[in-house]
């Protein structure tokens, strides 16, 4: 049997459920209830977690509960806990260098300044995980300067935004369910080649 680990990335709490820098929560958990299985909390891997199987793969989706700035500690507990090769692990993050509704999937890189990212790379010493970033976009324009980043990232998704983002999470989603029954260049292709506007 087959094992994916998925982890998104953001903020636990009310306040941050429907922020931007969220999007890897809400992506898992959009997944999630398409499968009708619900999330608990697990203190030891410091994430609440969700496990189905598709196609006789069996689906392990984690939601850290240690801030975006320490996401690094759960993952460390996840890869600890399973003992997994690095390249079972698929991380979900929002990214505000691309393009609202734009999605990169890389099998390595830098953290590109996303601090989540950052903390994995620290905990595990390593840049060679699986990411898919989903764009934001940066802050908008004010009077000739960008707005504050934070302010923007911890923002709450606009109906706007969110009628693209529901196309983005459908378009991975439908791919991360092909993740042991399609070639892995094949679904990186159809993510990085993903428009919003032909939909």
């Amino acid at each position: 049997m087959n094992e994916i680990f998925l982890i998104g990335l953001g903020n636990p709490g009310k306040k941050y459920s429907k922020s931007r820098h969220n999007i890897g929560f809400l992506l898992l958990k959009n997944l999630s209830k398409k499968y009708n299985s619900n999330f608990l909390l697990k203190d030891k891997l410091k994430s609440s977690c969700s496990e189905f199987q598709i196609n006789n793969s069996t689906f392990r989706i984690f939601l850290p509960n240690t801030f975006m700035n320490n996401s690094g500690d759960a993952v460390r507990a996840i890869v600890d806990w399973y003992k997994i090769n690095l390249d079972q692990i698929l991380v979900i993050v929002d990214d505000k260098d691309l393009p609202l509704g734009k999605i990169r999937f890389r099998r390595k890189g830098s953290s590109g300044g996303h601090n989540g990212l950052r903390s994995i790379i620290e905990q595990l010493q390593t840049q060679n995980f699986k990411r898919i970033r989903i764009g934001i976009g940066s802050p908008p324009l004010i009077e000739g300067k960008n707005s504050n980043t934070i302010s923007h990232v911890l923002g709450n998704i606009s109906p706007e935004e969110k009628s693209i983002l529901d196309k983005v999470y459908k378009r991975v989603i439908e791919s991360l369910e092909q993740l042991n029954t399609k070639k892995e260049e094949y679904i990186i292709n159809e993510l990085n080649s993903f428009d919003k506007d032909q939909l």
